[in-house]
């Protein structure tokens, strides 16, 4: 989300040609939307990185019901 953030703000920077940005390459940041396009498409599901956050969050769903069943019963 951070990449996603850093080139957005590149290319707006860059279209308004903002300070050292003037002499920045188009190619940049074409680079940089193409890197982020394979990150997200092939490496993190070959890593298993977007699963990892999928259950991540379902471990701490499962974890806060089990605490507020354990409250309720006492």
């Amino acid at each position: 989300m951070i990449l996603i953030l850093l080139i957005i703000i590149l290319t707006i920077l860059k279209y308004i040609e903002y300070g050292p940005f003037v002499h920045l390459s188009w190619w940049w940041i074409v680079g940089l939307f193409v890197f982020i396009f394979f990150w997200f498409e092939y490496i993190e599901p070959a890593l298993g990185l977007d699963k990892k956050k999928t259950f991540d969050q379902y471990e701490k769903l499962r974890k806060d019901r089990i605490k507020k069943n354990f409250k309720n019963h006492k």
